[in-house]
């Protein structure tokens, strides 16, 4: 009976793809959603199911002229084991891509490729699912979601914590056997995971002007950087602008997670400056953040310049180090000079480079629209203002593969409102690719998703925990640093 049905179903595809109607060849790019022509594809993501928006009465996609996928909509949908063949068979190489739609009786066909390179992206993302208001959050949660197929998870609830907000999930080293997030609020704190083992903890000490906000890993995993922060929201006047957060005080310190002791520096905690956003070095040597002096807020808000500094640190001794080093000062962040505040460094698992954000001012760009990435090349001092992969809309919040090949980040290109997470390729010679936004298994998601992805985080392996773990760590005492 299975033989049977096979038959049939093949015979049924085959029949449909004997398609006699005339085809006809266009020019330009097929008129997608999301736009996925021309892009570079890690071997192991899942399949890049869309839309055509050229009012298709039909689409048929075929590869090599073999046939991929048709159907009697505008929907391409492809099927999971196919595309994992194609992928495989075609890693190193492009596939040459047709792309039919159907308009009566005859086909429109258009042409793109998709170069797929054997370096394999991390195979799971976490990111904040959140309603871009500025109060409202009884929908918000944090997810794990498999980037090879489509099977995604809640990792934290808003309801299982008892109605708090809840912040960025963070990896130790892409590892899902160590990392880190928070839930706000009064009862909350830092939820560390540690091999599924969850804890909660209070990450402050007496002279903190709060607890940790922002945070990294060191190599190890023993230490975390943080800055505290007196974040304050504000309006914009001008109907252009809609909201502006800015610090009011910030700090920066580094906690021990082992004996739960909190390591400052005066250079790291001057009155006269703004310190935020630190990350470890992947080596462990060297805490990147960003610093600004500090002005009269909000009148000066937009005067308000980071640039993105260094300190050294011993890992082995748990100990800052004594110099400041300006990596990238406000006025010197690459041929524009009208972007000129730094904001969320992220170096590359390789120590070569250090991507992070500009924007006009301040340190939260996702308010801005002429939020950029740029990478800074350590080795050379070149800076790559990542032309083809920012948008004219905010790019900011991103975080590396492991491999140092892949970086995903949060993009508002398509509406200005609802961020996304894109993928973009680094080859060996440091040439950036254009970015795709993650796969769904129902083309139309974005279209209905009314919640934007922030702080998209890649890791290897899916997490030793689920949400309801979280509510149970919730319910216990917060272990207190000092």
């Amino acid at each position: 009976m299975n033989r049977f049905l096979y038959i049939i179903i093949a015979t049924a595809v085959l029949m449909a793809c004997n398609d006699n109607r005339p085809v006809t060849d266009a020019d330009g790019r097929p008129p997608i959603y999301p736009d996925y022509t021309d892009v570079t594809l890690p071997v192991n993501v899942a399949p890049l199911n869309f839309l055509a928006r050229d009012s298709a009465q039909g689409v048929w996609v075929l590869v090599d002229g073999v046939t991929l996928a048709k159907s009697g909509d505008n929907r391409a949908v492809f099927d999971i084991d196919r595309w994992r063949q194609l992928l495989a068979e075609h890693s190193g190489k492009a596939m040459n891509v047709e792309i039919r739609t159907l308009h009566g009786q005859q086909w429109i066909a258009y042409h793109t490729t998709w170069a797929v390179v054997p370096d394999s992206i991390d195979p799971y993302l976490t990111y904040r699912l959140i309603e871009p208001d500025y109060e409202v959050y009884h929908h918000l949660a944090l997810y794990e979601r498999c980037v090879e197929n489509f099977d995604e998870r809640p990792i934290s609830t808003h309801q299982l914590v008892g109605d708090r907000c809840m912040n960025c999930h963070t990896y130790a080293g892409q590892s899902a056997q160590r990392s880190m997030m928070y839930v706000r609020g009064e009862g909350g704190g830092a939820i560390l995971n540690d091999a599924g083992t969850l804890s909660k903890l209070d990450i402050k000490a007496p002279g903190m002007v709060s607890g940790s906000v922002y945070f990294g890993f060191s190599p190890s995993g023993r230490y975390i950087t943080f800055s505290t922060n007196v974040i304050i929201p504000a309006f914009h006047s001008r109907a252009a602008k809609r909201l502006e957060v800015y610090d009011d005080k910030s700090d920066v310190y580094v906690a021990d997670l082992k004996t739960r002791r909190i390591i400052s520096s005066p250079l790291l905690a001057d009155s006269m400056h703004l310190e935020t956003f630190p990350t470890f070095a992947p080596d462990g040597r060297h805490i990147y953040y960003c610093v600004a002096r500090t002005v009269e807020l909000p009148g000066q808000v937009e005067q308000l310049q980071y640039s993105l500094c260094r300190i050294g640190f011993d890992e082995s001794t748990g100990t800052i180090g004594g110099r400041v080093d300006t990596i990238v000062g406000p006025t010197t962040s690459g041929p524009s000079p009208d972007k000129r505040s730094v904001s969320h460094p992220r170096v590359s698992p390789d120590g070569r480079y250090v991507l992070y954000t500009v924007a006009h001012y301040g340190t939260f760009p996702i308010w801005h629209t002429e939020a950029d990435l740029q990478l800074l090349d350590l080795t050379t001092g070149a800076v790559d203002t990542l032309a083809v992969v920012n948008s004219p809309k905010s790019d900011t919040y991103h975080a590396w593969s492991s491999n140092g090949r892949w970086f995903v980040f949060a993009s508002k290109r398509d509406d200005g409102l609802y961020g996304k997470p894109y993928f973009c390729y680094i080859d060996k010679d440091g040439r950036p690719h254009k970015p795709f936004v993650l796969p769904q298994r129902d083309p139309a998601y974005y279209d209905n998703c009314l919640r934007s992805f922030n702080a998209p985080e890649l890791g290897r392996a899916p997490l030793p925990f689920d949400a309801h773990d979280v509510a149970r760590a919730m319910h216990t005492p917060a272990l207190p640093f000092k």
